[in-house]
C-alpha cells in the first residue's frame, strides 16, 4: 500500500492501482499551499470546511474499476463540545491488502470507547497535531496510546512554508515521540517490513 502526502490533511492512498484522495483542500484555503490538481478513483472528505472539502481539485476517473478497499466511517466531533462549535467529523478507516489505514480528519475530542476499538490496531494512523481547530496535543497523544497504531503520520500543522498561523508546529508534537523518521519524500510504502515509527513526510507546496 502506498501513501502520498499532498499537504495539510490531504493524502492519496493507493492499493492495487486504485487511488483514494482524502480531505483535499480548496484553492487558497490553506496558506502556502498551491492548487490541487490530482486524479483518483474516489474522494473522501471528513467534513465540509474548505480546507478538507476541495473536491473540485480532484478529477474522478471514469469507469467502474473494482476497489480493493473496505471502507468504514466513524462519526465524531470537530470540537470538544458535541459539535456545537465546528460540527461533525468523519473518521475514515481504509482496509486493503490485510492492512488498515485510519484518517482522523479534524477530530476535536477523544473518541468514545466503542469508537476507540474500531480505530485500534491500525497499520497507519493519519492524525492532526496542530491543535486549535482540532484536539490539542495531549488528547492526540491519548488517542495514539490507546489505539496503538504501528505507524503514526502527523498532519494538519504549521510549517515554515504553509499552514494556519494559529496551529502548532509538527515539532511540538514530535518532542515526546519515539522512533521518529523524517523522510525526504512525500510518499510512504507500507508493507510487512515497515517498522513502527512516527513518519514525518514532506508535503507538496503545489500539486
Amino acid at each position: 500500500m502506498k501513501l502520498q502526502y499532498l499537504g495539510h490533511s490531504c493524502f492519496k492512498v493507493e492499493s492495487e492501482g486504485y487511488e483514494i484522495i482524502l480531505d483535499p483542500y480548496e484553492p487558497g484555503s490553506v496558506p502556502g499551499l498551491g492548487e490541487l490538481n490530482v486524479e483518483a478513483d474516489l474522494c473522501l472528505c471528513s467534513h465540509g470546511h474548505g480546507d478538507h472539502n476541495g473536491t473540485g481539485g480532484v478529477k474522478i476517473r471514469e469507469g467502474e474499476k473494482a476497489s480493493p478497499f473496505v471502507i468504514e466511517k466513524v462519526e465524531s466531533w470537530h470540537d470538544d463540545q458535541g459539535g456545537t462549535l465546528r460540527g461533525s467529523n468523519t473518521i475514515h478507516i481504509l482496509c486493503a491488502e490485510g492492512r488498515k489505514v485510519v484518517h482522523m480528519g479534524d477530530v476535536g475530542c477523544l473518541p468514545e470507547e466503542g469508537q476507540m476499538e474500531a480505530l485500534s490496531g491500525a497499520d497507519v494512523l493519519l492524525i492532526p497535531v496542530g491543535g486549535f481547530y482540532t484536539a490539542e496535543i495531549e488528547i492526540i497523544r491519548q488517542i495514539v496510546e490507546r489505539t496503538a497504531p504501528k505507524v503514526v503520520v502527523p498532519m494538519h500543522y504549521r510549517s515554515e512554508q504553509s499552514g494556519f498561523p494559529v496551529l502548532k508546529t509538527c515539532e511540538e508534537y514530535l518532542s515526546c515521540c519515539k522512533d521518529v523518521i523524517r523522510y525526504d519524500t512525500d510518499t510512504l510504502i507500507v508493507d510487512q517490513e515497515t517498522a513502527p515509527q512516527t513518519a514525518v513526510l514532506l508535503q507538496h507546496m503545489a500539486c
